[in-house]
């Protein structure tokens, strides 16, 4: 089984795959690379061509894409990998998706340099205006807001990595005031965390068939924008660490569990 992970930008794409000992330089290189092969830190990382501008970085089981910001392009972007699957391109189809990257967290519950991992990704802001205040795509009778990943699967990776399990909002505004982060947490209740393309990087797997994972390192709080207060490297670090401790979990995981 292969394991697609898609990240928002080269960066974090980066972080994800020097925890299999690949990646292309330190935490804020973000460097791209052409096409070939990679020796690092004793690990070889194949560089494959997928879309003008982003390459498929592949190392061992993972397949790790650095898809764009938002839910569009993160949809698109998963999309197009997952339909260029094929026998000559992968060993086996991809059995897992997983949207990963930095975001903001909740606090307390998701304090900063922590990890949460989705048990619901959810579109926070995909529906209307209303007097009565906004109404969710679902209350409006169609489409949906929000995908539950494998429930055993989230209960091993919080016990490996010590993420909190919970949900995980997608936006395509982030968030900068109290005002906006209080409503959040009014019309969801228990969320940890935000960010801008799970829901994308969902709304694809499942067309496709496959379950989704969305694993969170927590950079800055939600709510007003401090960039002093900003610990983009720290999440990075909590990043490549997680994903060190994910693996063994995601490689040794089967659909059928529950």
């Amino acid at each position: 089984m292969r394991v697609l992970v898609v990240t928002a930008v080269p960066v974090e794409r980066d972080a994800v795959t020097r925890a299999f000992g690949g990646g292309t330089g330190g935490s804020g290189s973000g460097t791209e690379v052409s096409g070939g092969d990679t020796e690092v830190s004793g690990a070889s990382t194949e560089i494959l061509s997928l879309l003008p501008g982003a390459e498929l970085h592949r190392t061992g089981a993972f397949d790790v894409l650095a898809g764009g910001v938002g839910p569009a392009a993160a949809a698109a972007s998963t999309a197009f990998a997952l339909a260029s699957a094929s026998p000559a391109a992968a060993p086996s189809p991809y059995g897992l998706v997983v949207s990963a990257g930095i975001g903001g967290g909740f606090a307390p519950a998701a304090p900063l340099g922590s990890l949460v991992v989705a048990s619901a990704v959810v579109a926070a802001d995909l529906g209307a205006e209303t007097p009565e205040g906004f109404a969710p795509v679902t209350a409006l009778g169609f489409g949906r807001d929000r995908f539950t990943p494998p429930p055993a699967l989230v209960r091993e990776v919080a016990s490996a990595t010590g993420a909190a399990p919970g949900p995980v909002l997608t936006v395509s505004t982030v968030t900068g005031t109290a005002e906006r982060a209080a409503a959040l947490r009014a019309a969801h209740p228990g969320a940890l965390a935000e960010a801008m393309e799970g829901f994308g990087v969902a709304e694809a797997a499942e067309r496709a068939g496959v379950p989704v994972l969305e694993l969170r390192a927590v950079s800055n709080a939600v709510g007003p924008r401090d960039r002093a207060a900003w610990r983009i490297g720290d999440a990075l670090a909590a990043l490549t660490e997680a994903f060190g401790k994910t693996a063994p979990v995601l490689e040794g995981w089967h659909r059928h569990d529950h």
